[in-house]
């Protein structure tokens, strides 16, 4: 069983920076993809960033430039800096993990970001 533990999320004003962590443990396997989904109220769930484990990054648009996604192998742990922050990027953030030959991820508990002034 694998089980993925978020953390980092907070209050921040415009333009400021977070980093989200996400540690995984159990039996993780490779090749894999961890990334990030995130919901705001009232929208649907949409992918924000993910890195597999061999390397290839893929973000959204409206998050290019600004958030960078990177893993520590040795600690199954995934992070996203999250630079510029804008009240549009104010959503709860959930971690997944999920193997290369799956369709089925893993998620995480989800951690609150909120963008205000």
């Amino acid at each position: 069983q694998v089980r993925l533990v978020e953390s980092g999320g907070a209050l921040v004003q415009p333009g400021g920076s977070l980093r989200l962590s996400c540690a995984a443990s159990g039996d993780i396997f490779s090749p894999n993809t961890m990334g990030w989904y995130r919901q705001a109220p009232g929208k649907q769930r949409e992918l924000v960033a993910s890195l597999t484990s061999g390397g290839w990054p893929n973000y959204a648009d409206s998050v290019k430039g600004r958030f960078t996604m990177s893993r520590d192998s040795a600690k199954n742990t995934g992070y996203l800096q999250m630079n510029n922050l804008k009240p549009a990027d104010t959503a709860v953030y959930y971690c997944f993990l999920r193997w290369a030959w799956s369709s089925s991820p893993y998620w995480g508990q989800g951690t609150q970001v909120t963008v205000s002034s």
